[in-house]
Order: structure tokens, then sequence, then C-alpha cells
């Protein structure tokens, strides 16, 4: 006879229990590509999937229709090994929260930057880090918005040689980030906070 605790052993064993532990987040930062390489680089992060959120338009794609939607990362991460907060701090080196026409050389509402929030937790985590970042920029203005979580579209199909691209095409994608200016604008901005 077994004893009764494997009964609650066995389903954890045989299934996981890294999904119950997992939580995640939706941010906006301008290139997915670079939202992608930038997290996918933080201890505790198991996954970071590029799409949109944020419009209304349902399946929006990249080389189609996606008005209204701001490229946008969604994040799986470990809550016992990164936070939330360290994730958003982690988030504010990595894009530039002054540009109110985009992020770097992508300029548009599509590459806008954002912060989706699930509840009011998530909320006022968010509001305090933004509070934060104008806190060290007191001549500049903040124009990052705190918005409520929409339905997140992952990159599919035809265009999903967006997953993973900086892992992919390395050679691209460096020659792409350079050109665009994000890594020596994040110097300039952050200092040796920023995390490229």
């Amino acid at each position: 006879m077994k004893p009764k605790w494997a009964y609650f052993l066995l389903p954890g064993l045989l299934f996981g229990t890294s999904s119950v532990l997992a939580d995640k987040a939706i941010l906006a930062g301008g290139c997915f590509w670079c939202m992608e390489s930038d997290f996918e680089k933080l201890s505790g992060v198991t996954d970071v999937i590029s799409g949109f959120t944020g419009g209304t338009l349902k399946n929006p794609t990249y080389n189609g229709d996606h008005t209204g939607h701001y490229e946008a990362v969604e994040i799986t991460y470990d809550p016992d090994k990164v936070s939330y907060q360290e994730l958003l701090a982690h988030y504010w080196v990595n894009i530039d929260p002054f540009d109110d026409r985009g992020q770097f050389c992508d300029k548009g509402p599509s590459y806008l930057s954002a912060i989706f929030v699930a509840n009011d937790k998530e909320r006022k985590i968010a509001e305090q880090s933004k509070r934060e970042v104008e806190a060290q920029f007191p001549n500049k203005q903040v124009v990052t918005p705190i918005l409520p979580v929409t339905t997140f579209y992952p990159i599919k199909g035809d265009e999903s040689y967006h997953q993973d691209y900086y892992k992919n095409n390395p050679v691209r994608y460096k020659f792409y980030r350079w050109n665009c200016g994000r890594d020596q604008r994040l110097q300039a901005l952050w200092g040796d906070r920023a995390t490229h």
C-alpha cells in the first residue's frame, strides 16, 4: 500500500509545479526584438513572447493591420526569483521614457512605451516605479502610460520569425540595434544602469 503523501506528491512530479509559480507581465518598449532580448537575459524570466496589445483590432499582424496596438512582450517569470518591481526596474533602464513619438529610431504609435497592469497591486507598483523615474529626472516628463491589460496577441504564423529574432538572426539584429541608436541612448540616459 502506498503512503497517503504519495498521492499528493505524484501529481506535482508528473505535471511540474513551475506553471503554478509563474506570473506574467506585458510591457511595450518599442521594437519587440530588443525587448525580448533584454528580458530573456534577466534571471527569473522563463519566457518572453513578442506580439501586440492595447488595441481593439482582433488578430493584428505585423505586415498587415495592427492599428491601435503597441508592439509588446509578454514576460513569464518566477516571482520567487524576480519580483514585478524588479521587472519594472529592468524595464525602465531599457526604454526612453521621455519619447512621445516612439522608441529610438522606431517612430509611430505602435512603438510607444507602456506598462500594462493586470490588477490594483501591479498598478500601485507600476505607479511607484514611475514616480521614482520622475524623481530622478525632475526636469523631464515621463510619457510612458500605465494601462489596463488587454488581449495579448502573439506574433504567429508566417510572421513567427519575429519570435527569438535576436537569437536566430544575431548579425542582422545587432546591426539593427546599433543603427537604431538604442544602446547609445540608453547609455546616455541611464549610464551604468543600462543593461545592454
